[in-house]
């Protein structure tokens, strides 16, 4: 960008974001009184003034990476966002078990959807806030590889292709010159649609969340939340906390961190906070109107002689099972997981608990949590006995070949997992905390909808005696 258009973008800027204030003004008055018609919660919705970029962006771009110099060019700090699990796939370093410390991600962990990113960057990387991660040498200090505009563009026509780079026909500089505030369907884009198609991984992230009515979530529809209200970023970090992929309770959002003090109109309620999460009672069913992926079966993938359905079966991934309006599964959970790593060992005869929720009835710090829970029958190493990461996407993967043993010794390469040559499949569960989807204070659970005759809780797995109304509650 010039000195002159630079000049002008920064008068502009100024501009709009006095012209802003004023015109937003009225409107705050009206938006405090809805909130506090609904919500007790000393939040205040955030009103950001928005800068047109169309206005100084004229330029044609050629190249993603073409937009990214010219968004740095006045934006020099966003470069920041290189260092961030957004960019890297991998948080913190923590220490798992017997493991010597190490910083895990979606780059090298295995889970029980699409299984593996390493040698499968192609495909998987169309979810990455990047451009061109297609294999183990992609250059993770180059701030013109950051996609600006996966997260900022409001277009509604940028579309990411194999290896992060934008779809082919995508046009660049329309998108570049709608870029604001990071929109419910720029997060959607990618946590709506990880793991290979809608709701597959969360049961409470779908794009039902884009235009949602108040049942779908009562925060992003009566009160008109972004993801970034709640999710607030500082140097590009974004608060929250994915326990697929981490196992700590740092970083994460808490429903008191608006609700500081949550009163009930019956005081009794209150005596449930110490035991239960807010989710528990607030969050009945997820997946209300799409469904979501509760078990996928590899084992079954390959069979040419049955027909593709994305719900029901795929030759390439094998049998689904789809939930809707689903009834979480509940269990203590004191905000920290355990992790399962590449190479440790499983029982085969058992279900391997890839991400396990940590707590329990005695410990004080935890609560009861609502849940998803994914239930997979994937590869194991027969002989070595720990989970296979194999090669799936491009001409040489298993999606093409259709040849598991190829694909075990290809994967081996990029996992770094020895493949003995015998494998079979084994089941694994994965847990995913139910956040979103927040209904109504009015159809929040009522106290039959878990005591008495209801079976949505089962108190004996949960640790108690018998239904607590009767027999007491912990200890």
């Amino acid at each position: 960008m010039s000195q002159s258009l630079a000049k002008h973008a920064k008068t502009r800027w100024t501009l709009g974001i006095l012209t802003g204030v004023l015109l937003l003004a009225g409107g705050t008055a009206a938006l405090r009184a809805r909130t506090k018609a609904h919500a007790r919660a000393p939040f205040e919705k955030r009103i950001r003034a928005h800068f047109d970029h169309a206005a100084v962006i004229t330029e044609k771009f050629e190249s993603p990476q073409a937009v990214t110099r010219n968004c740095l060019s006045c934006h020099p700090k966003s470069a920041e966002v290189m260092h961030t699990s957004h960019f890297t796939w991998l948080g913190e370093e923590v220490r798992i078990g017997n493991h010597a410390p190490t910083r895990i991600g979606k780059k090298n962990l295995i889970n029980n959807f699409c299984i593996a990113t390493a040698g499968n960057e192609v495909s998987c990387m169309k979810c990455h806030a990047g451009y061109g991660w297609a294999d183990q040498k992609f250059d993770f200090g180059n701030a013109e590889n950051v996609d600006c505009l996966v997260c900022h563009e409001h277009a509604g026509t940028y579309v990411k292709g194999q290896a992060g780079m934008p779809a082919k026909g995508v046009d660049l500089t329309a998108a570049a010159r709608s870029v604001g505030t990071p929109s419910r369907d720029n997060c959607l884009g990618c946590h709506a649609y990880g793991g290979g198609g809608q709701a597959v991984k969360h049961g409470d992230l779908d794009s039902s969340l884009n235009h949602p009515t108040d049942e779908d979530d009562v925060h992003m529809s009566r009160l008109g939340f972004l993801c970034v209200d709640c999710h607030t970023t500082e140097d590009h970090k974004i608060r929250g906390r994915a326990f697929s992929v981490s196992v700590g309770g740092s970083h994460g959002i808490a429903c008191s961190d608006c609700h500081a003090t949550p009163k009930h109109q019956d005081a009794r309620i209150d005596t449930h906070l110490a035991t239960l999460a807010c989710q528990s009672c607030h969050i009945p069913s997820f997946a209300k109107k799409l469904p979501t992926k509760a078990y996928w079966d590899w084992s079954k993938a390959g069979d040419s002689s049955r027909k593709d359905d994305p719900h029901h079966y795929l030759k390439i991934k094998g049998e689904f099972q789809y939930e809707q309006d689903t009834v979480p599964e509940y269990r203590w959970f004191d905000e920290t997981v355990d992790r399962y790593l590449a190479g440790d060992r499983i029982d085969p005869t058992k279900v391997t608990s890839i991400n396990p929720p940590r707590g329990g009835i005695g410990d004080k710090k935890s609560r009861i949590w609502p849940f998803k829970v994914h239930r997979a029958r994937q590869p194991y190493d027969a002989e070595n006995l720990y989970l296979l990461a194999p090669l799936t996407g491009g001409k040489d993967g298993y999606w093409t070949r259709f040849d598991w043993d190829d694909a075990f010794r290809k994967g081996a390469a990029f996992s770094g997992l020895a493949y003995s040559g015998k494998y079979a499949f084994a089941e694994t569960e994965m847990y995913w905390p139910i956040t979103h989807m927040v209904t109504p204070k009015e159809k929040a659970l009522g106290c039959t909808e878990c005591h008495g005759d209801s079976r949505r809780m089962d108190w004996q797995a949960l640790g108690y005696a018998g239904d607590p109304m009767k027999t007491g509650g912990r200890r």
